[in-house]
């Protein structure tokens, strides 16, 4: 299955061998989970080791039921920090052929920290509340390696923000206002972040060493069967031949790769290697071919069936089944990939780009004849979520139904004289990769363990909430630009799963306080935290398109910001109107919302593009000033954005409005494509 010669065939007429390295390098320079070491001898004899026990022991509690919560967590974490410091080194420019001393040390002791309370489990539950001068040194101990561990892998800003949320804690007494609280010792402090499951251990890690861990092995599986070639060979064979084909290509092949990444950069990476140049073999200039590719990605991890580990958190932090979640995210997503699709098409025609050749295209049925197969452990996801069964079940039912698929694929090579593409090696390396994935998400929800832990000790989240309430006057749509504001910049720094778990804890609280749907308070914050990957300046995911189109960095990344606008407007359409996320909703109220939405993203797509059917202010492109026609093109494009945005507000006054205003632009832009037409004749 990891041999995939014959299956691309097709790419080799438009684009050169990709450069595996050079995508190596590049995910390790733009994204912090990428850039781990790669040992060799011994030292890779121990980290394989330790990481297929610490899989094998994740199987084991999942399957058997049999270890109580605590212990798993602290198991859980315990692996976690001995494995962050066997393999991400201390800075980004530190050498990755070596294993120093003190990361050895560093590991050790930050395992020791965490099986301490394994081993002491009994008799810690016994004196909770009167804890010992060495379980508080223990946990002081553990608390900051955590902390060393988050520079390394996941970042300064969420450590800052735990770091203060800490002094919040110690200072309160000495704080003006509602920020004003009696304070803590150093002790009750400590022992409620590192012993307590409001702490450390709290909901976050407890999904983390869950579910979300089988999901993370499930995406390893599926990677390793190649599924990301087939995703973009059936693309290419549904739209590589329409107009602007490879940029299609790379909007259906990115929201299907969500499924399997949960990386913005590494999807971008993955499938910008192939579809970036096609693009740009094409006609589509670099900054906006990486733009397509980087806002499609970014946007991979809004997608059902299998989205972030942040929608698995929601799940958790909410108490409603992840088949809730699921459904919640179905429109959404189709609206906000629709939005790029069309200005994708749109750009496409205003340039005049032609699709791919037929002949260098994979044929549809053919394809899924071969390979078909590769999709089945997602069919069995999605049938055992449908079917009401608990999200661990349904992971553990896709993993079943990767190996077998494996192994079977496998057999048939064997049968056929072929060498087998999955065997034992292959498992171990799968297993390999999932602790290593596993790494970055454990601390990051560790982190924002503490955030929630200090938060539940002093009440912090009640008074932000009612803070934020008060500076925006109580007025929602305030409330939610201060939301979404601080989500973005937030995201600018830590991951989407730190992101959420920080912004719904503070400002979710706020947004529900007016009245709001919880599960559409959450989405809120957790669409934001997503987009920031593609908003400047950091913008990581269009940073890493922009190097593989060779193109300008801040201007992809505003070019995929202009593309992922959808990702802006969206969350306030379901906040506004919950029936998008489909609560208390009939099919007809969701076929209007979908149909009046699209619209309004086509509005808003010509409006940004200023081509629809024709150019916009094209009437006036002959025989007067230039000054002239930029008028009337602004005014052509401000009438567009107007009639889009009144389809998206989800009431029925604004949507006849804007549906008919929309209905005069396009007719007029048809009269005059036709008249321009007739002119070209005569």
């Amino acid at each position: 299955m990891a041999n995939n010669k014959g299956t691309n065939d097709y790419i080799e007429h438009i684009l050169p061998t990709s450069n595996e390295e050079e995508m190596k390098r590049m995910m390790k320079e733009l994204d912090r989970e990428q850039s781990y070491r790669e040992h060799k001898c011994w030292r890779q004899y121990i980290t394989v080791f330790i990481s297929v026990i610490f899989v094998l022991f994740q199987l084991y509690a999942t399957l058997s039921g049999a270890i109580t919560a605590q212990v798993l967590r602290a198991t859980h974490l315990a692996f976690v920090q001995l494995l962050a410091f066997l393999l991400f080194p201390p800075t980004k420019h530190s050498p990755r052929n070596t294993l120093p001393w003190y990361d050895i040390v560093l590991g050790l002791i930050g395992a020791a920290c965490w099986l301490y309370i394994v081993v002491n489990f009994d008799s810690l539950v016994r004196r909770s509340g009167n804890n010992t001068p060495l379980d508080v040194a223990i946990g002081i101990v553990g608390i900051l390696v955590l902390f060393e561990s988050c520079r390394r892998i996941v970042g300064l800003p969420i450590m800052i923000i735990a770091g203060s949320f800490i002094v919040f804690a110690f200072a309160g007494k000495y704080l003006p206002g509602f920020l004003h609280h009696r304070g803590y010792s150093l002790q009750r402090v400590v022992c409620h972040l590192f012993y307590n499951t409001e702490g450390i251990m709290g909901t976050p890690i407890g999904a983390c060493s869950t579910f979300i861990f089988l999901f993370i092995l499930f995406g390893a599986l599926l990677e390793k069967t190649g599924i990301g070639h087939f995703f973009i060979d059936v693309c290419n064979a549904v739209a590589g031949g329409a107009s602007g084909g490879p940029a299609k290509v790379a909007v259906l092949s990115s929201a299907l790769l969500g499924t399997v990444s949960g990386s913005s950069v590494s999807n971008t990476v993955g499938s910008g290697s192939f579809t970036i140049p096609m693009m740009k073999k094409l006609g589509y200039k670099g900054e906006f071919a990486g733009a397509v590719e980087a806002a499609a990605s970014t946007g991979g991890q809004l997608m059902p069936p299998i989205m972030g580990a942040a929608a698995f958190l929601m799940a958790e932090s909410l108490g409603l089944p992840y088949i809730t979640i699921v459904k919640a995210a179905i429109v959404p997503a189709i609206l906000y990939f629709t939005g790029i699709f069309i200005t994708v098409h749109l750009e496409a025609k205003k340039l005049g780009l032609k699709g791919l050749p037929k002949e260098q295209l994979p044929r549809f049925m053919p394809l899924l004849l071969r390979k078909g197969y590769m999709i089945l452990p997602l069919v069995v996801i999605i049938y055992f979520l449908c079917a009401g069964k608990t999200a661990v079940f349904a992971a553990l039912m896709g993993i079943i139904a990767c190996v077998l698929v494996g192994f079977g694929v496998s057999v048939s090579d064997l049968a056929h004289g072929r060498k087998p593409s999955f065997g034992g090696k292959d498992i171990v390396e799968i297993m390999c990769t999932a602790a290593r994935k596993i790494i970055s998400v454990a601390i990051a929800c560790g982190m924002a363990g503490i955030i929630i832990g200090i938060v539940t000790l002093t009440g912090l989240g009640l008074r932000l909430g009612n803070g934020l309430v008060m500076l925006a006057h109580g007025k929602l749509l305030l409330t939610l630009v201060f939301t979404m504001i601080a989500s973005i910049i937030l995201g600018m720094g830590a991951p989407t799963t730190a992101n959420y778990l920080i912004t719904s804890t503070i400002t979710a609280g706020a947004i529900i306080s007016l009245g709001i749907e919880p599960l559409a308070a959450h989405m809120f914050a957790f669409y934001f935290g997503i987009i920031a990957d593609v908003t400047p300046p950091v913008a990581l995911a269009a940073i890493a398109g922009a190097a593989i189109a060779k193109a300008k960095p801040m201007k992809t990344a505003l070019n995929a910001t202009k593309l992922a606008i959808g990702a802006f407007i969206i969350p306030y359409m379901f906040v506004y109107n919950s029936k998008m996320l489909m609560i208390n909703a009939s099919a007809l109220s969701v076929v209007m919302i979908i149909v009046t939405a699209i619209l309004g993203m086509f509005g808003i797509s010509v409006a940004l593009e200023g081509y629809g059917f024709n150019n916009t202010g094209f009437f006036y492109n002959s025989g007067k000033r230039k000054t002239t026609i930029i008028a009337f093109d602004a005014a052509e494009r401000i009438l567009f954005a107007v009639a889009g945005l009144l389809c998206v507000i989800p009431e029925a006054k604004t949507d006849i409005i804007g549906v008919s205003l929309l209905a005069i632009l396009i007719a007029y832009q048809l009269i005059l494509k036709k008249i321009h037409s007739t002119k070209a004749i005569a």
